[in-house]
């Protein structure tokens, strides 16, 4: 393959092609009817944490939908080492395998379920965090959306936080659950510190325990930090020491500006992002 292919390779129909062939049809039921699922997981100069686990939830999100995969997590952990060896060693990369349902109406059509595999060139972003204000649109509740899934019919909603964001000239924007509480970023996980604690919104149905979120909060636990899950208002926000996101795309990144509150990186986010990258170096 030429270098300008190499920048992404997708496995679709049992074979590997170069960037990102045609694989849905204007009838096909993922695109007029919303059956796509995805995840996302990074492989950073042969580095790929927790792979398994994005690799197991991928097939999680399509059953949640009503597709049946027909490879296992593991199969297609597989398939992703294949494609992260196809770039070179310092590769920064994106692993994104994709299930979706060919037919039906209503109801996907369990049996036409199709699947693929991209993996891409995505560089670390450089930036030294973000900035980020209070959306005025909402998580949907748990009975109004398949918010267990990491479906792509959700993500039109994040698109419109993300953009009403950057017109008030923030990169992204705290989102507050269905009750009125914190639940995350427009697609990052958010913790706040608060005499020397991390706190984070409690999983309650509307947004994803994301699997680096989870990971920080183990790590910071086993290191002796005391991470509380619970329910937090908008306002806690405007008070806190530090505020930080994790997620797959950039790990670990922390809040520089709330609203028109300026934040320096904290010494837990510090802490969390030094913890996840030696577990990251650990190749666990």
């Amino acid at each position: 393959m030429s270098d300008e292919t190499m920048k992404a390779i997708t496995w679709l129909d049992d074979g590997w092609h170069a960037g990102n062939p045609k694989a849905l049809g204007p009838m096909t039921h993922g695109v007029w009817l919303g059956s796509v699922v995805f995840d996302g997981a990074r492989a950073i100069r042969g580095l790929a944490p927790d792979l398994a686990r994005h690799m197991a939830r991928a097939c999680v999100s399509a059953r949640v939908l009503g597709l049946e995969p027909m490879l296992t997590p593991f199969e297609i952990e597989e398939l992703a080492w294949e494609g992260i060896r196809r770039f070179g060693a310092d590769a920064e990369l994106y692993v994104c395998p994709m299930f979706w349902a060919d037919s039906g109406f209503a109801i996907p059509d369990p049996a036409s379920t199709r699947f693929a595999l991209s993996v891409y060139e995505a560089p670390l972003p450089t930036s030294p965090g973000f900035t980020a204000c209070l959306s005025s649109f909402r998580r949907p509740a748990r009975d109004a959306a398949p918010t267990e899934a990491k479906a792509s019919c959700l993500y039109p909603n994040i698109s419109r936080i993300v953009r009403e964001a950057g017109q008030k000239g923030f990169d992204t924007a705290a989102v507050l659950d269905p009750c009125g509480n914190l639940a995350e970023f427009a697609y990052t996980n958010l913790f706040l510190v608060k005499d020397g604690a991390a706190h984070t919104p409690a999983i309650n149905g509307t947004f994803l325990n994301g699997i680096t979120r989870q990971r920080v909060i183990s790590l910071l636990r086993d290191a002796g930090v005391e991470v509380i899950e619970r329910a937090i208002t908008p306002g806690e926000l405007l008070a806190a020491q530090e505020i930080f996101a994790t997620g797959n795309y950039a790990k670990v990144q922390a809040c520089l500006r709330y609203e028109d509150r300026s934040l320096s990186p904290g010494p837990v986010y510090e802490l969390a992002r030094q913890l996840y990258w030696d577990f990251a170096k650990r190749g666990a």
